[in-house]
C-alpha cells in the first residue's frame, strides 16, 4: 500500500450561482463529485478540508475561501491544491501565473487541475501549455465581459431599465421587468417631498415631517413590501428613518420627471471592481421612458431651491423669505438677513457682508419690511401686466383641492393602521413563541418592548395626521395659504416664500429705495409684449 504523502485541499469555484439545490448550485456539487472520482484512484493524497467559493469571479483572488485555504497552506497544514480545471484556480492570466510559478513553488504545494492534466508533481509551470490555458481563461472573462456591457448598452439605449433597485415611487412592470411602473404609495410620498421643498421647507424638517407621521424610509418600506433594496449602502441598517441626505437625493433625481439616465457608474476594465463615475457624454438619457411622477416645472424649481443659499434660522424650519435670491447691487453677491436688537424689539435688515476690504464699496442696508413692501408692490404690477391671467386660474377651487390633500393624509392614516395591526399580531405572538421555546424571556421582553414602541409611535403619528386632514379641510392648514393666494393674486396682499420662488428669479438691492426684480419667465413675457406690439401695429 503506497504510502500518504499529500495533504490535499479541495477547491472549488462558480462564477455565478444558479438554481440552489441544498443550499449549493448544482454546478458544486458536479465539481465536488469529479475530485472525490480522482480521488478514489490516488491514494497518496490524503484530503483535509475542502473550500468553496459560490457566486464569486475568477478574475479576482480576494475571495473568502480561497484567502481560508492558502492560510492553511502558509501555516503548513496542506501541500496539495486539487480543482476541477485551471480556471477554478483563477482567469486573470498574470495572477494564475504567480501562484503556480512563484506562491506554489515556494510553500512546496503541488497543484492538480483534473480537466485539464495538469499536474506539477510531473509538469514544468513554465510550459507552454499552461501559458496557453492561462491566456485562454483570460479571454474568455473578457470577451464575457464585452458582450455583456455592449448588450446593457443596447437595452440602456432602447430606455430598458437595467437596475436592479428601482429607485424609490417606482417598481418593475409585472409584466415587462425592464419597464419602471409608478407605485402608488411611494409616488404620493415623493410628490409630498417636492410640495415642501416648493414651500420653504429644508430638508431636514421634510425629513422630521414624514417620521413623525410614521411615514417608513425608502429602504424600510422595500423591506416591508418585500421589494428588492440596495445591500451595504448608508441606508442599509435595522430600523433606517428618514435623513435630509434622502431627500436631497429624491430632490436630484431626474428620473421622478420620466427621464430614464443609466450608465452614469462603472469599472474601468473587466478586471478591476472599483465604482467610478463615467462621463456625462457617456450616460444613457431617454425622455418619456415612463411615467412621470413631478412635473418637469416643479422638478427644476425644486432644484433652483436646493441651489440658493437655504440656511433656516437658528432652531427654525422654514428657510428666509429672500434666501438665495437677494444680491447686492454693488459687488453681486448674495445678501444676508440681520437681526438688530432695539429696546426689547428685534428688527431685521439684509446686507451685503462682503464689505469694503473685498471690494464692496457701495452696498446698503435695507428693511426686510421695507422690502416685503416693496417686492408685493412690484409683484402686483407685474400681475397686472400679464394678460388673461384670470383665463390661466379658471377652475382651480380651493374646496378641491383642500379634499384632494385630506385624501392624502387619510390613505397615510390607513397605511400607518396596516402597519399597528402587523404589529399587534406580531406581538401577540411573542408569547406563543417563547412557551414553545423559540424564544428566551430575555428575547421575548426586548421584542415586547420594541413592538408597544413601535405601536405608540404610529398611534401618535395617526392622531397628528387626523388633525393635519381636519385643518385642511377647514382651510386652516399652512399648505392652503397658498392656494388661497393663488386664486386671488390680482388681489394678492402678502408674500410666503412659494409665491416668491414661483415668480422671482431674483432681487437686485441698488439703493435703500431702488430695487430690480428679475421675474421669472421673463423672457416670454418680453416676447409675448413684444409680439402685442406688433400685431397692435
Amino acid at each position: 500500500m503506497q504510502e500518504t504523502k499529500y495533504k490535499a485541499l479541495k477547491y472549488i469555484r462558480l462564477s455565478s450561482a444558479d438554481d440552489l439545490k441544498n443550499g449549493e448550485s448544482d454546478s458544486v456539487a458536479n465539481q465536488r463529485r469529479l475530485l472525490d472520482d480522482y480521488l478514489k484512484n490516488h491514494p497518496e493524497m490524503e484530503v483535509v478540508g475542502e473550500y468553496v467559493d459560490d457566486g464569486v469571479s475568477g478574475i479576482v483572488f480576494d475571495r473568502p475561501s480561497f484567502n481560508a485555504m492558502m492560510a492553511i497552506i502558509q501555516d503548513g497544514g496542506a501541500n496539495c491544491i486539487l480543482t476541477k480545471d485551471l480556471s477554478r484556480l483563477g482567469r486573470d492570466r498574470i495572477e494564475t501565473g504567480r501562484y503556480l510559478r512563484r506562491i506554489f513553488p515556494a510553500f512546496g504545494v503541488r497543484f492538480v487541475a483534473i480537466n485539464d492534466n495538469i499536474d506539477t508533481l510531473n509538469d514544468s509551470t513554465d510550459g507552454l501549455y499552461i501559458s496557453v490555458k492561462s491566456i485562454i481563461n483570460d479571454e474568455y472573462c473578457r470577451d464575457i465581459s464585452i458582450k455583456t456591457r455592449s448588450a446593457l448598452d443596447v437595452k440602456r439605449a432602447n430606455g430598458d431599465y437595467t437596475g436592479a433597485c428601482p429607485v424609490y415611487g417606482y417598481k418593475k412592470d409585472e409584466t415587462d421587468r425592464n419597464k419602471l411602473v409608478v407605485d402608488g404609495y411611494a409616488a404620493e410620498i415623493v410628490r409630498d417631498i417636492f410640495r415642501m421643498k416648493i414651500d420653504g421647507y429644508s430638508s431636514a424638517r421634510i425629513a422630521k415631517t414624514l417620521n413623525e407621521r410614521g411615514v417608513l424610509s425608502p429602504m424600510e418600506y422595500k423591506k416591508d413590501r418585500g421589494l428588492p433594496h440596495p445591500k451595504g449602502g448608508y441606508a442599509d441598517r435595522n430600523g433606517a428613518k428618514w435623513c435630509p441626505t434622502t431627500i436631497i437625493r429624491i430632490l436630484s433625481d431626474e428620473t421622478y420627471t420620466g427621464t430614464l439616465v443609466q450608465g452614469r457608474y462603472g469599472t474601468p476594465t473587466y478586471k478591476l471592481r472599483e465604482i467610478v463615475q463615467r462621463p456625462e457624454d457617456e450616460w444613457h438619457r431617454i425622455e418619456n421612458a415612463h411615467e412621470a411622477i413631478i412635473q418637469r416645472h416643479n422638478f427644476d424649481l425644486a432644484k433652483k431651491i436646493m441651489r440658493l443659499d437655504t440656511r433656516t434660522a437658528p432652531k427654525g424650519d422654514k428657510v428666509y423669505l429672500f434666501s438665495g435670491i437677494l444680491i447686492c447691487g454693488c459687488c453681486g453677491n448674495r445678501m444676508t438677513r440681520k437681526t438688530v436688537p432695539y429696546k426689547g424689539e428685534n428688527y431685521y435688515y439684509y446686507w451685503c457682508p462682503t464689505g469694503k476690504k473685498n471690494g464692496c464699496t457701495d452696498s446698503v442696508m435695507i428693511k426686510e419690511r421695507d422690502l416685503i413692501d416693496c417686492v408685493l408692490g412690484n409683484i402686483k404690477a407685474h400681475i397686472v401686466n400679464i394678460a388673461s391671467l384670470e383665463t390661466l386660474i379658471a377652475g382651480i377651487d380651493a374646496t378641491s383641492i383642500a379634499r384632494g390633500l385630506a385624501d392624502r393624509l387619510t390613505e397615510q392614516i390607513a397605511e400607518n393602521e396596516r402597519r399597528l395591526d402587523k404589529i399587534r399580531g406580531y406581538k401577540a405572538s411573542l408569547f406563543e413563541n417563547m412557551m414553545n421555546g423559540n424564544l428566551t424571556k430575555e428575547e421575548h421582553r426586548a421584542l415586547k418592548d420594541k413592538y408597544s414602541q413601535d405601536a405608540e409611535m404610529l398611534i401618535t403619528a395617526n392622531a397628528q395626521l387626523r388633525n393635519e386632514a381636519e385643518a385642511v379641510l377647514s382651510c386652516r392648514h399652512e399648505r392652503m395659504a397658498w392656494t388661497g393666494h393663488f386664486t386671488k393674486f390680482e388681489s394678492l396682499d402678502t408674500i410666503d416664500r412659494r409665491t416668491v420662488i414661483h415668480l422671482i428669479h431674483s432681487i437686485r438691492v441698488l439703493g435703500k429705495n431702488e430695487i430690480e426684480i428679475s421675474f421669472n419667465y421673463q423672457l416670454e413675457y418680453e416676447n409675448a409684449v413684444e409680439l402685442f406690439t406688433k400685431e397692435a401695429a
